[in-house]
């Protein structure tokens, strides 16, 4: 680097100026270095995970998703939060690109109008009664179960714990649990927030087959939602020792025209002893929802 200073210095001011500037910027124009070439979604080198002690590819360890899908699903500018008279940029949601196959979710025309109407009222919470707890409001926003495949790419990480005949997969948001089971296929013995899992593998992939929802669980925080009759199939695919693509497919014929995908990359945590936190998100929710219980009200009913 000294003896290229040197050189310079006889050079002139133009001279000198060019030396510095490919100094700075590196080779000149034509002489760029190949630009590394991004993955399209599933079309990725071939990769020979390590395995399990099941000899099946080794999906063990902590995941996170780094999309903003969980605002919307879609394409979305950057917005103000609830209370921006308060909260300021502290609670602004960020621009992000959609998860959305082709970009397009495929309402039937009376469920968009549903979809606008959750929009609306995602910041409000009407429990009247135990049949009307549900209705309003995004059930995040009230410490429910997130649902599937929201549970996958909310800002919080999960684990897989990996055996022959079960997975675990353990989100750290509102404490979910699920139970894959991998060897005698089932039916879902009752509605839950996070359904019943049948799962098995094709090739390196992990295919999971959900059925079984409570219809309370939205998509996001924009109002997408589904109905009881939704099915959801995950696609959990190893692409290095340290992502893996992921898909679930959408079928709910009661909301949607036809079957739709989401796609996204996970990574794996690697920080020194990363674990799982604990995120109870119970006590932060306990004055809106039960406030108007009280005899004597904290906060004044919304309007």
């Amino acid at each position: 680097m000294r003896n290229r200073l040197q050189g310079i210095v006889g050079l002139g001011v133009a001279g000198a100026t060019m030396a510095i500037l490919s100094l700075a910027v590196g080779p000149l124009a034509g002489q760029a270095p190949a630009r590394p070439q991004v993955p399209v979604p599933g079309q990725f080198p071939a990769y020979t995970p390590p395995l399990a002690a099941d000899k099946r590819p080794d999906l063990n360890g902590i995941w996170q998703a780094f999309v903003t899908a969980n605002i919307d699903i879609q394409d979305h500018d950057a917005q103000p939060g609830p209370r921006p008279e308060i909260m300021g940029a502290y609670g602004a949601w960020p621009a992000g690109q959609g998860i959305v196959e082709g970009g397009e979710i495929p309402y039937r025309p009376e469920a968009l109008a549903k979809k606008k109407e959750n929009v609306a009222n995602r910041m409000k919470v009407e429990i009247h009664s135990d049949s009307r707890r549900h209705d309003t409001g995004d059930p995040e926003l009230k410490c429910y179960r997130a649902g599937l495949p929201r549970a996958v790419y909310m800002p919080f990480p999960f684990q897989i714990v990996q055996s022959q005949d079960k997975i675990v997969i353990l989100h750290e948001y509102a404490n979910a649990l699920r139970i894959i089971n991998m060897t005698n296929p089932s039916e879902a013995p009752a509605e839950s927030w996070m359904g019943w899992s049948n799962g098995k593998w094709d090739g390196n992939s992990l295919v999971i087959d959900t059925s079984g929802f409570v219809p309370y669980t939205w998509f996001d925080r924009a109002g997408n939602y589904h109905s009881d009759a939704l099915k959801v199939t995950e696609r959990f695919t190893p692409v290095s020792p340290y992502h893996m693509m992921y898909e679930a497919t959408i079928d709910d014929a009661k909301v949607f025209t036809r079957p739709w995908k989401v796609s996204f990359p996970l990574y794996r945590r690697m920080e020194r002893n990363v674990q799982l936190l604990d995120f109870n998100c119970v006590p932060f929710t306990e004055d809106l929802l039960y406030d108007h219980l009280r005899k004597e009200r904290k906060f004044p009913p919304q309007e």
